[in-house]
């Protein structure tokens, strides 16, 4: 059994970046020294259809390899899902929801069925938009997972992230500048902590 094991859900639709954002986070843990996993949950995704990625962290090998039932942590792209998927279920009181959305905590909680854990929310629209140039929701909240969850230290977060953009962007320098400052802002953005 792996040893202090850390589970993050994603919620969103097709498109909105949630299977790289856990690539991604994944990426990150791994430099980092520890053992993770990063997939989405295939189904009959389309464009703007609910879909669902996962995270398994630890700091020993993983034998498990199925769906995350019970997350530490959740991450809601769009936060319209709140209305039709169940983005509560299984999840831990001790740990939290980030919701993608201009409304405070206190707002998003009381439409969460009784959910009584933690619940952080962050404007990835406005941030991903004045620092991108357009609306992606994945990077600000890629930000504020690491934030709210502690799964690996924020400077070293920000390091690898702009090490892995670097290569990723060579030819474009202003997208990794973008992305670093909206990762940036976000991680001094998220209410709720």
């Amino acid at each position: 059994m792996a040893k202090n094991v850390v589970e993050i859900r994603w919620h969103a639709r097709g498109g909105q970046g949630a299977k790289t954002a856990s690539e991604l986070l994944a990426d990150t843990v791994f430099m980092a020294g520890k053992y993770v996993q990063g997939f989405p949950e295939y189904g009959p995704e389309r464009m703007g259809a609910p879909i669902t990625a996962y995270n398994r962290i630890a700091d020993s090998k993983i034998r498990i390899h199925s769906n995350i039932y019970e997350p530490d942590f959740v991450v809601v792209l769009d936060e319209t899902l709140i209305e039709g998927v169940d983005c509560t279920a299984g999840l831990k009181e001790s740990g939290a929801i980030v919701v993608n959305t201009a409304k405070s905590p206190e707002e998003i909680k009381a439409g969460l069925g009784g959910y009584k854990g933690k619940v952080c929310t962050i404007d990835a629209r406005a941030i991903s938009e004045d620092c991108i140039g357009r609306y992606f929701p994945n990077t600000p909240l890629l930000a504020a997972i690491v934030k709210v969850s502690g799964v690996v230290d924020e400077a070293t977060f920000l390091k690898d992230m702009e090490t892995s953009l670097s290569h990723k962007f060579a030819s474009k320098p202003h997208v990794v500048e973008g992305n670093m400052n909206a990762l940036k802002r976000a991680v001094s953005e998220v209410k709720g902590l």
